[in-house]
């Protein structure tokens, strides 16, 4: 996959990340690092939009063979995106289409669920950036 976000240090309990669980169709492939958004309630699947609702990072990868309906994703701690454009430290950052990409959010904008993470230092586009994800 390209473009995967990495995590660099997970936080909450026993410092895992704080792994939640969601369902996701059976025959779909995600790998671990792709950025997942609510697709309904409790449904997770591959962000690809810009403004998508974040569900968190996928922390494993799940086989589009498999058959399972769960995916398990990191919520809570500092991973390392690709930016869509040039970000400033602090800003609050967005999903970017195609997917695991990172934009700032607008000052306008006044949806919460949107929000990914606040980014840790300033960068160019297409430059990788360290945010902090606390979901």
């Amino acid at each position: 996959m390209a473009n995967e976000v990495t995590k660099v240090e997970l936080y909450g309990y026993k410092e895992m990340g704080d792994v939640r669980g969601f369902d996701c169709a059976s025959g779909v492939k995600i790998s671990k690092g792709t950025v997942l958004k609510l697709a309904s309630a409790r449904t997770a699947s591959a962000s690809t939009g810009t403004g998508d609702i974040f569900a968190g990072v996928a922390s494993a990868d799940k086989s589009g063979t498999d058959y399972t309906t769960r995916v398990g994703c990191w919520e809570n701690g500092i991973f390392e995106f690709v930016a869509s454009q040039a970000i400033i430290a602090g800003d609050l950052l967005q999903t970017a289409a195609p997917g695991n990409y990172l934009i700032p959010i607008a000052a306008n904008t006044s949806s919460k669920q949107i929000i990914v993470g606040v980014a840790q230092k300033s960068v160019a586009a297409d430059a990788k950036v360290q945010v902090r994800v606390n979901n």
